[in-house]
């Protein structure tokens, strides 16, 4: 057996006694460890000796380490995004705010101004603005270390001159209008329970809401109503039981309410128009 593959079917066994996917996180370390994408790593895989820093890169996943964290990257639509320590991890369920936002402004020439909230790495914002061109944006988050990597992921998608980002909590002071509200919140109740290596290593701040989940919803309903144009849309994402009660508290002063669901057919974005 050739080194790589040997190493990687090790790595693999040594995964599984903490991961739900070892073979996966196996392949994405190994091809970062390479400098390569994961598709040559498995269908045209190098004959070399396995790099040192494959092992204390698979160490470090086994304490529950996030992969996208090891590896430094994290893929969302249709972009890559840097992520390190102190942001959030995007996930594929956020994916569903893009998805309602193309299904929104279809046959339109998509929306012109765009605001994200609680941005992270620039997760929302970045992929919004690589899908619509013509495009300019503001993304607003309390943390400095998240919007470090918000900027440095616009300007290596060469997003920089179509955007800023702003430190602040939420929208305060916005008086603005916006053709397109993302925000995914904190939204997990204080005492839940996480996935392995959730609580130990992703921000508090963008994970964690009060007691029911709710006090970020609380904090965005007066400002809402100020910030969606005429035609717009404001897209929350939401826990998967947590719907009816974030329209409860975003849909009034003319805002109108739908719910999403997600990939696993689970409530997971509350959407709210102005007509």
């Amino acid at each position: 057996m050739k080194p790589i593959a040997r190493a990687l079917a090790d790595a693999t066994r040594k995964l599984s006694e903490t991961s739900d996917t070892s073979r996966l996180d196996a392949e994405l370390i190994m091809a970062e460890a390479l400098h390569i994408d994961r598709d040559k790593l498995i269908l045209s895989p190098p004959d070399r000796e396995v790099p040192k820093r494959f092992w204390s890169m698979v160490k470090r996943r086994t304490k529950g380490e996030p992969i996208a964290y090891i590896t430094g990257r994290r893929a969302f639509w249709n972009i890559d995004l840097h992520v390190g320590p102190g942001v959030l991890v995007p996930r594929p369920d956020s994916e569903v705010l893009i998805a309602s936002a193309i299904e929104h402004f279809d046959g339109t020439n998509g929306p012109g101004r765009i605001l994200d909230l609680g941005t992270g790495p620039g997760t929302l914002l970045l992929a919004a603005l690589d899908i619509w061109p013509n495009a300019t944006g503001v993304g607003i988050d309390v943390s400095r270390r998240a919007l470090s990597y918000a900027s440095a992921n616009a300007r290596r998608l060469g997003f920089d001159g179509r955007l800023k980002f702003r430190i602040r909590n939420w929208a305060d002071g916005l008086k603005e209008g916006f053709d397109l509200v993302l925000c995914n919140p904190p939204y997990i109740a204080d005492g839940a329970e996480l996935g392995p290596g959730v609580r130990d290593f992703e921000p508090d701040e963008a994970l964690f809401a009060g007691e029911h989940g709710l006090d970020a919803y609380r904090a965005l309903a007066p400002q809402l109503p100020q910030l969606v144009s005429k035609g717009g849309l404001a897209a929350v994402e939401v826990g998967h039981d947590q719907a009816e009660a974030v329209v409860a508290l975003l849909a009034h002063d003319g805002l109108h309410a739908t719910v999403a669901n997600d990939l696993a057919n689970r409530p997971r974005a509350v959407l709210l128009t102005r007509n």
